[in-house]
């Protein structure tokens, strides 16, 4: 199997019961849904599924799954861990369409950080976001996006607004309505950070960080997609 690829088999019932099963058995049950067709019960191979998630493009890239004698294009929509172990107990995979946009989450690569002016003047670097929600169709699917930090000096900030986005690729949050451009990255000097962070701390409350996930919204969900541990 290449790196973007996942064979997985049709499977029938459903219940915590079952799911737990699958799971002592090193399989993870899932769903494949979307582009006009029905929600189809899966099981994947445990294994096979962790070496995947090791690949950060892995979670923003076009997947070939191959179940039940047939191959079909797809993308990873949502993850459910074990909240204990942090292992994988479900996946849902989203089909595609060659002619219909996708809605995806896609990380930020941070570029020429260490070299900028603002952090080698002694500043602090804050990373405001670390993924952003585009739109785009298949064949555009980008693994990444970039952030050019090679100007960025102490007092400066990176928006929205000031990323270049690939070809076919559509920002959505400021996609209609500019007033959405939030920073991205930002450099202050370290005194004036720690002011900051000893003030949320003083008011109880925890300096903000970014979330790493894999998921993105795109108006469709599976029919039978788990909530809090139920498979179907």
């Amino acid at each position: 199997m290449n790196e973007y690829e996942l064979r997985g088999e049709l499977r029938d019932g459903g219940g915590k019961g079952a799911a737990r099963r699958l799971r002592r058995e090193g399989m993870i049950p899932g769903v494949l849904y979307g582009a006009g067709k029905g929600t189809v019960s899966i099981t994947l191979n445990a294994n096979d599924v962790q070496k995947r998630l090791q690949n950060e493009a892995f979670y923003s890239h076009i997947i070939d799954v191959k179940v039940g004698g047939e191959d079909t294009q797809a993308v990873l929509k949502a993850l459910q861990r074990d909240p204990a172990s942090d292992r994988v107990i479900h996946m849902d995979l989203l089909r595609v369409s060659s002619r219909q946009e996708i809605t995806m989450h896609v990380p930020l690569h941070f570029l020429g950080e260490d070299s900028c002016p603002g952090k080698k003047a002694g500043g602090v670097i804050n990373h405001l976001l670390v993924d952003l929600e585009i739109s785009c169709l298949p064949k555009d699917l980008p693994e990444y996006i970039e952030v050019d930090m090679s100007e960025l000096d102490i007092g400066d900030s990176i928006h929205l607004s000031q990323l270049v986005m690939p070809e076919g690729v559509t920002l959505l949050a400021i996609a209609q309505d500019l007033e959405y451009d939030q920073p991205v990255v930002s450099a202050q000097h370290s005194q004036k950070f720690d002011e900051e962070e000893d003030a949320l701390l003083a008011e109880g409350e925890e300096p903000e960080e970014g979330a790493e996930g894999a998921e993105g919204a795109d108006g469709e969900t599976p029919a039978d997609s788990p909530e809090d541990g139920d498979e179907s």
